[in-house]
């Protein structure tokens, strides 16, 4: 039986009031998303600093050691312990972290918003990624499942709708919602999930994943760890992106709003049900 580690909830306001003057000369009282700094330290060794929205910041330490693959199992970790007044997470391990400084000693930074850091070979563990096959029937996704996934997240009450600025992922299965978080970066959100999963038990065969932010090679790989063959984004996809799902078996789909999308790869993971060809007003026949 696996030993879940103890964690504090220090969730914090995600929103901040602030005075602003608009175009006509009117001051007027709005909420901006929040920002604050999270340092991680690890056996009492600063790791990073993550910016953050704090919404669930023991998860996001959580997913972002797994996805770091600095923790090979969340049995590996006693605790982790939020204390905003000094904007610190103590990450304490049951056995230390073999190999810690060989680990981060390679940084790599990414795309993401703000900037991200990448310990280690972003493609040095490909090979260990092992994704359902295209045939097995809770690995796919059709149109119609397609449609009610993005109109669950059209209808989610979200930091972003009220005052932008903030990027969202959700993990689904099939058109149910399961987890919906929101962060100052794409990473961010993924990794609350990733911690999310792993505390959980919850494994990624028969989900799907969605982000706002683009499919970049990190995206890419972060949900391939999380097992999941299916990412859909609100965005767009970058070449090398697009490249390692190729590679890993991912389905890709991005731009994709209300009953738009296109998908980048993984075709045969997509049960197509084409829309049928509108005429356009005035063209020629």
């Amino acid at each position: 039986m696996t030993i879940a580690p103890r964690l504090t909830a220090a969730s914090a306001p995600l929103m901040h009031e602030v005075d602003v003057l608009d175009e006509f000369g009117a001051t007027r009282h709005i909420s901006i998303p929040a920002e604050r700094a999270l340092t991680v330290f690890v056996d009492k060794r600063e790791l990073v600093t993550l910016m953050t929205l704090g919404a669930a910041p023991e998860l996001l330490v959580l997913g972002y050691l797994r996805n770091q693959r600095l923790v090979d199992s969340v049995a590996d970790i006693d605790s982790i312990t939020v204390d905003w007044s000094v904007n610190a997470a103590a990450v304490k391990t049951r056995a230390g972290i073999e190999r810690f400084d060989e680990k981060t000693a390679k940084r790599v930074v990414t795309t993401g918003c703000g900037q991200g850091t990448v310990f280690g070979d972003l493609m040095g563990d490909l090979e260990s990624i092992h994704l359902p096959p295209a045939d097995e029937p809770t690995a796919r996704i059709s149109q119609q499942a397609l449609y009610g996934l993005l109109n669950a997240m059209r209808v989610q009450e979200s930091t972003y709708k009220s005052a932008g600025s903030v990027h969202g992922c959700a993990l689904f299965r099939q058109d149910e919602l399961l987890m919906f978080v929101e962060d100052v970066g794409r990473h961010n959100a993924i990794d609350t999930i990733a911690g999310w999963m792993w505390l959980h038990g919850v494994t990624g065969e028969d989900k799907i994943f969605y982000t706002t932010g683009r499919l970049t090679s990190e995206m890419v790989i972060k949900s391939a760890q999380m097992g999941v063959p299916i990412v859909v984004s609100r965005s767009g996809i970058t070449q090398m992106g697009h490249q390692l799902a190729n590679q890993l078996g991912l389905a890709l789909f991005g731009r994709a709003t209300n009953r738009h999308f296109i998908c980048y790869s993984g075709f045969d993971r997509f049960d197509s049900q084409p829309e049928p060809i509108r005429n356009v007003v005035g063209t020629a026949a």
